[in-house]
């Protein structure tokens, strides 16, 4: 048995009991889904034949809503396109969502949350249905290069802080 001297840290269970009522700020992710996918092989069987090199275009987009106060949705839009001399290998578009749960977090960091950090969680899912979709139209997967969302978030950010500086107020 120990005795009262031995106590290894105190609890202080006589002091104020807390309501219950959690007040720090949390960020989960709820759920990722595919909301649309668009895939097109316009010229199969004649592109499987194509010799030379393709042009692949690739251009992304990031939107984030709120479809509760606590409950964010983001959405990240990936477009591939596959060209040649010859005409369109093929399309992928992909727009793929995360539900993202946000409780007292200021708006200063729900935005770079919404706008760097989910799309970075969510993008290696979305990169493997693109090489997925890629892979099933026949031709090798195209495994999408990684993103540096933090830093295009913060270029954005700066590109936008330059612009307002920029723009008159208005006129007196």
């Amino acid at each position: 048995m120990a005795e009262e001297g031995n106590i290894i840290s105190n609890l202080n269970l006589d002091g104020p009991m807390p309501n219950g009522e959690d007040t720090s700020p949390a960020i989960g992710l709820i759920s990722q889904y595919v909301k649309d996918l668009s895939v097109e092989n316009p010229n199969a069987p004649e592109s499987y034949q194509w010799t030379e090199a393709p042009d692949i275009a690739v251009d992304f987009n990031i939107s984030a809503r709120a479809i509760q106060p606590e409950i964010h949705e983001i959405e990240l839009k990936i477009n591939v396109t596959s060209k040649g001399a010859q005409g369109t290998a093929f399309i992928v578009e992909l727009a793929y969502c995360g539900l993202i749960g946000m409780r007292n977090v200021p708006d200063d960091q729900a935005h770079p949350f919404l706008f760097a950090e989910g799309p970075r969680i969510l993008f290696p899912f979305a990169r493997r249905i693109v090489a997925d979709a890629v892979r099933d139209l026949g031709y090798p997967p195209l495994m999408l290069e990684p993103i540096d969302f933090n830093g295009l978030y913060m270029q954005q950010l700066a590109q936008a802080q330059a612009t307002a500086e920029a723009t008159p107020a208005g006129q007196a």
